[in-house]
């Protein structure tokens, strides 16, 4: 088996933020969890569009201080597809910005690895939404 088929589950996500600079505890959180392992960061994209409606971008080979993202620690493999940017350039408010990230769930990469050669595969992956989790949990107290 290849490297590239010894990874684990691979997900996007869009982190999106007021004004045009990243949440530093939010960063910080996210660099702990890469510091630990559990995630490695594959690729990332930061947009930000100002109250007059003009975009910006940041790729994660450019100078990622100036939007507050340079201590993270990134592989930068070119996953983010011109789609995906489009779709969050178009979904952006004025006076916001987002950070487009593509992670392995490296925590995951073992079993995943084991499913593979055992023949088998994810076939479903759903995110229940935190307003669901936190409803449930209520509902159980």
């Amino acid at each position: 088996m290849s490297d590239a088929e010894n990874i684990g589950p691979v997900e996007l996500v869009v982190l999106a933020f007021p004004g045009s600079q990243a949440d530093p505890d939010t960063v910080a959180a996210l660099q702990d969890v890469v510091e630990k392992g559990y995630v490695t960061l594959l690729d990332l994209v930061y947009i930000a569009k100002d109250e007059d409606g003009n975009i910006s971008q940041v790729d994660v080979d450019e100078d990622l201080d100036q939007v507050g993202l340079a201590v993270l620690s990134i592989e930068a493999k070119a996953l983010i597809s011109d789609e995906d940017l489009d779709v969050v350039r178009d979904s952006l408010d004025p006076g916001t910005s987002a950070a487009i990230i593509v992670y392995e769930n490296t925590w995951a990469r073992q079993f995943t690895t084991s499913a593979r050669a055992a023949g088998g595969e994810v076939v479903l992956h759903v995110q229940i939404p935190h307003e669901v989790i936190v409803a449930a949990v209520e509902a159980a107290l």
